[in-house]
């Protein structure tokens, strides 16, 4: 079976998503997506030692979601759990030694599972067989298409009609895709017709309609499977906007392809920006490299000679700052950049929706 989303894989079901010592960080950002939304599977537990007995909608947002977070795979057993779900972004997509014996225990219980990493889990020497033996399911929803069933670019994004907006960013885990589906449930809201199209695991295992896993990806095919995805969009949709989720950013060192391919692929009208002002250096793994955070200045600048496209809005991650803080650095964005922002995971996208929507309006 091939494909990328849950509905081409026949994923459906409730979901324990596993993100022992990981939630609510950076690292755990898949599981702290699936607290937040999960469209196709029923979140029924998060397995985070470090907040057992907590609501994982209080841990995360201060906000009751009804979901529990148990320190054992044992204690969730109950809640008949359909998949144990990896929930982390680690970096280099390798699973952590601390999951192993969970996952076997998972295995055993016959909850199948399901993995975003670049490690494909259905591969494993020890998992594989083990699964085989228990009847259960191992998916590996990163492992790109047999290469010939895979496209290759085609210009499509000259053949759609609509606004094609990407929210990009100034570094890796800083809320491109949490911003994306804020805006795309804020258009629905106001009657918008939108689509989101996802480009990394945690879209794909939120249940995303369309998307492609694209940093597993080979470079020949990047831009042809995603431009394909976003046409697909288009023509069962005929959507008014199309938002595709950015990834890592474009001068990042480590991550730079990601944004390159998406500019390629979407041919934007326009680009919404995720910045995070309080951060001071690039997220690329504890302990690694310090890389300083860019002038989001010379990030817009960057993007638009690229693209050809024009920055829209800024949206604020919001992290190291007071809300006195994001206050001021609105005020900045617009006397100084001529550009508005938003902390939309805070204020809501109803505004940046409607800033939206008039673009939509000056291109009829």
């Amino acid at each position: 079976m091939t494909g990328y989303t849950l509905n081409e894989l026949k994923i459906s079901g409730r979901g324990l998503i596993l993100a022992e010592g990981f939630f609510g960080t950076s690292t755990g950002k898949t599981a702290n997506g699936l607290v937040r939304y999960s469209r196709v599977l029923k979140i029924v537990g998060v397995i985070d030692s470090q907040h057992a007995g907590k609501d994982a909608g209080t841990v995360l947002d201060g906000k009751c979601a009804n979901i529990p977070i148990f320190s054992r795979i044992e204690e969730a057993i109950h809640l008949n759990p359909d998949w144990l779900i990896i929930g982390v972004a680690s970096i280099g997509g390798r699973l952590p030694s601390a999951f192993r014996p969970i996952v076997i225990s998972a295995i055993k219980s016959g909850i199948n599972i399901l993995s975003g990493l670049h490690e494909w889990l259905a591969m494993d020497p020890e998992l594989k067989p083990l699964a085989e033996k228990h009847g259960v399911r191992i998916v590996d929803i990163r492992r790109p298409r047999p290469l010939h069933e895979m496209n290759q670019y085609s210009a499509l994004a000259e053949k759609i009609g609509c606004a094609r907006i990407p929210v990009l960013g100034t570094d890796g885990s800083i809320g491109k895709r949490t911003t994306a589906l804020i805006l795309y449930h804020a258009l629905r809201s106001l009657g918008v017709k939108v689509e989101f199209v996802a480009t990394g695991q945690t879209g794909l295992l939120q249940g995303a309609e369309y998307g492609v896993p694209l940093d597993s990806i080979l470079g020949d095919y990047m831009v042809g499977e995603l431009e394909s995805e976003i046409f697909r969009a288009w023509k069962e949709k005929t959507p008014e906007v199309i938002l595709v989720e950015g990834q890592g950013s474009i001068s990042h060192p480590a991550y730079v392809c990601g944004s390159r391919a998406i500019i390629c692929a979407l041919k934007p009208t326009g680009i919404i920006l995720q910045h995070a002002p309080g951060r001071k250096v690039r997220n690329f793994g504890k302990g690694k490299i310090d890389i300083p955070m860019p002038k989001v200045e010379k990030e817009i600048e960057l993007l638009e000679i690229y693209s050809g496209a024009k920055t829209i809005a800024i949206t604020i991650n919001h992290e190291n700052m007071t809300p006195d803080d994001v206050k001021m650095y609105k005020k900045w964005t617009r006397e100084e950049l001529g550009i508005p922002s938003w902390d939309v995971l805070v204020e809501g996208g109803e505004e940046l929706a409607l800033l939206i929507k008039d673009v939509c309006k000056k291109m009829n």
